[in-house]
Order: C-alpha cells, then structure tokens, then sequence
C-alpha cells in the first residue's frame, strides 16, 4: 500500500479509508476510526493532537498517513485544508468561547447545548449526500414494513421515526429489545430493515443487522462514519456528524434527517395510492 498515489478527493480518501480499515492492526484501526469520525480536526490539529485524540504514538499516527498514499501527515492535512478554503468550519472556536465563558448555570449550559445543536443543524447539508438520500427514501417508499432498530443514544431517534412514519400512515416497527424480546423473524420478505447506531456502537443494533443481511433483506443504515459497521451490510448509508459538548453528543441534525425521511417516504406513499 506504500506505493498508493494519495487520494486527491475527500470522496476517494473516504473511499480508501473504507477499503483499508478492516485489515488494519489494532493501532492504526484506532487512528481509522479516530479519522472517520473527526474529519473535521485534519485541517487545524498536528500530527500529536491527531495521535493522541486517536490514543495512539505520533509515530503510528504517521505510518497510518502513509497507508493512505500520503507522505505523510502534512499532505493530508493539505488535502482538508484546500476542500476547507472559503468555508473554514469554525464551530470548534465558537464552542471553546462557550466554553470559557461559562459560568456553569443552566442558562450557559442551555447556550452550549444550542450552540451545538445548531452547528450539527449548519453541517448536515453537507454530510448527507443527496444522491444517497434519495436512494434511501426510494428504498423504503417501496418497503411492505419498515422496521427500525435503534438502542442507546440512538433510541430516541428510531422511536421518533416509528412514530413519525406510522401518523404518516407508513406500516412501521420499531424494534427495541424491550424485556430481552429478539424479533427477527417479524422482518420478511419485501420488508427493509432501517438501522441506527453511533460509536460505541451498539452490538445488538450490529448482530440484527448481521442476521437481517443474510437473509438477503435490503437494510439501510444511520451512522456516523464510514467504517461504522453497518457500512458493510447497508444497501445505502446516511452519514450524520454530530458536534458534542463536553461528553453529550446533539442529537438534532440526526432528528431533522429522520424527520426529512418520515415526510419525504409518507408523501411518496400518499402519492402512490
């Protein structure tokens, strides 16, 4: 792989991270997953910000660049920093005055909790490919039943689209494990298997999602990045970066795009009949 030309896109570095990742040793899978989910730090981190956000030594960190067919980690950085010029992401500034400001109250809290929610909201656009998504409203307009799976941070989510798309008059069913019930076998033939998970994440979500995909039932995916599992047996993935405050992750792009989803599929339904 040392011989690799670099990637020249964010789209052919998304792909060679994709490709490269499951047969990565355990160190350098960290600095991957590290990657995949913090694309946004390439630009304006060093290689020891990047190593040690990824737990891992400078070292490693640069051997992981050079996997990629970078020389190393300035040729990546410079990768992000051209695809940045005239649109510099400056949420991380915002976020740390916030933080410096803060006077632990409420009202700070509810000010950073905002703040954060409304830069998820500004980057969506240009997390959710477009092509992607209408693949996914197309592949479940045309679902008998959509069920959906989603634990953890993710519930809340997967609960709101059940809901959503059932006043939508869309058969849906949500499946949450409640009382340690599995229900596998509710999903047939015509159905599509709607799955979200976000790193950690969560292993029922993946081992549904692994029994689904060998019965051959279409399953498309939400998840953070793409060496999120569920990339691997999707039919189609949606990508959704969440900005965190402190410990707490947003959750409101990921509630608009299921919105979106539950409008967008009902109103394709409604047209149908």
């Amino acid at each position: 792989m040392d011989d690799l030309l670099p990637p020249e896109s964010i789209k052919e570095f998304e792909a060679r991270l994709l490709e490269i990742s499951p047969d990565l040793p355990k160190r350098l899978k960290q600095c991957a997953d590290f990657v995949a989910a913090n694309q946004d730090r390439i630009a304006v981190s060093t290689v020891a910000e990047m190593a040690e956000g990824a737990g891992v030594q400078s070292s490693a960190f640069m051997r992981f660049c050079q996997i990629l067919g970078f020389s190393g980690f300035s040729e990546m950085q410079r990768l992000f920093r051209n695809s940045y010029a005239g649109g510099w992401p400056d949420y991380n500034t915002r976020l740390h005055h916030l933080r410096e400001s803060a006077s632990g109250s409420a009202s700070a809290l509810l000010a950073e909790f905002a703040e954060a929610g409304r830069t998820s909201l500004e980057s969506l656009l240009g997390t959710i490919d477009p092509l992607a998504l209408e693949e996914v409203v197309r592949i479940l307009s045309q679902a008998q039943m959509i069920h959906i799976v989603g634990l953890r941070r993710a519930f809340a989510v997967a609960s709101y689209l059940t809901y959503a798309l059932e006043k939508m008059q869309v058969p849906a069913m949500l499946h949450s494990s409640v009382g340690g019930l599995e229900t596998p076998h509710a999903i047939r033939e015509g159905d599509v298997l709607l799955a979200i998970t976000f790193s950690p994440y969560s292993a029922e979500t993946v081992e549904l999602t692994e029994q689904i995909s060998n019965r051959n039932i279409p399953i498309v995916a939400i998840t953070d990045t793409i060496v999120s599992p569920l990339c691997r047996m999707a039919k189609q993935s949606l990508l959704i970066s969440e900005v965190d405050f402190g410990a707490f992750r947003s959750l409101s792009a990921t509630l608009c795009l299921a919105m979106t989803l539950a409008v967008a599929v009902g109103g394709n339904r409604q047209e149908e009949i």
